[in-house]
């Protein structure tokens, strides 16, 4: 099931999105929905208003998510070319709400950054409450995946040993285009100009989002509608030899087989 926040008269709607349709579900957006504890019965029996999916515009699956928790360094290829050892545990740093936009949104680029790289990433969004559970309590917690960018400014990143002033920009972070509750993964990839930048597959990853949910479990209570980015794999301009950034009128398209892609073009800030 496919579930997407698209943006009609003057506000949001959450949507399930069937094979020749949009339908409408009856929540101003999926954080909504996600919150209700029968949601999925909700969303898969919902026989609303049908909108064709041509046209549709995507806001951020979740637009307001209570919180978005970012990986760092947890695909091995990443790990390698940044030149560090595998991590014990997982690198965590957060995002906020204003740097998400959707699917097809434009990415805008820093006013002050000239070094803003593209990473290409699965997204995990929760679909119950959750606290110190295992991994497998974790998978049933989960209630899809999305496709993301974690478009990051390097020259803030690396201002300090703390990375979320590079990370969180207003209007930067795609998401989208929609939610799959059971999707065949596959490959993760990034295109920025029409030039394949980032190949990978998702079991590359060192941390699964199991794995994952059930660490930050440990630290916080996660909630319905809360996004975990799950890392990047490698391929990323800031590790190239000279480095490569993104500019004005760049195109980044990101995908991951079997959810579909981003397409943004960046903008001035």
């Amino acid at each position: 099931m496919r579930l997407a926040t698209i943006r009609a008269g003057g506000g949001t709607r959450a949507v399930r999105i069937d094979d020749n349709a949009a339908v409408v579900l009856g929540h101003p957006d999926v954080g909504a929905l996600l919150r209700r504890p029968d949601w999925r019965a909700e969303a898969a029996a919902a026989g609303g208003q049908r909108l064709p999916l041509d046209g549709l515009d995507y806001a951020p699956v979740v637009p307001l998510p209570e919180k978005i928790i970012c990986v760092g360094l947890n695909y091995r290829t990443h790990i390698q070319e940044m030149g560090r050892e595998l991590p014990e545990h997982p690198t965590l740093f957060a995002k906020y709400a204003r740097a998400l936009i959707g699917a097809y949104d434009p990415i805008t680029l820093p006013a002050g950054s000239r070094q803003v790289d593209w990473e290409a990433e699965l997204g995990v969004v929760l679909g119950a409450e959750v606290r110190h559970v295992s991994p497998e309590q974790a998978k049933a917690a989960i209630a899809g995946y999305t496709v993301v960018n974690d478009v990051t400014a390097r020259d803030f990143q690396y201002r300090t040993v703390q990375w979320l002033q590079g990370k969180t920009f207003e209007a930067s972070t795609p998401v989208g285009p929609w939610l799959d509750s059971d999707p065949a993964l596959g490959e993760i990839t990034c295109m920025v100009d029409g030039e394949l930048v980032q190949k990978a597959d998702t079991a590359d990853l060192v941390f699964d989002a199991a794995a994952l949910i059930a660490y930050i479990s440990s630290i916080i209570t996660l909630a319905p509608g809360d996004l975990i980015a799950t890392g990047t794999p490698g391929g990323v301009g800031h590790a190239r030899k000279p480095p490569r950034y993104l500019g004005v009128g760049s195109e980044v398209i990101t995908r991951v087989g079997g959810l579909g892609e981003c397409r943004n073009t960046c903008v001035k800030g």
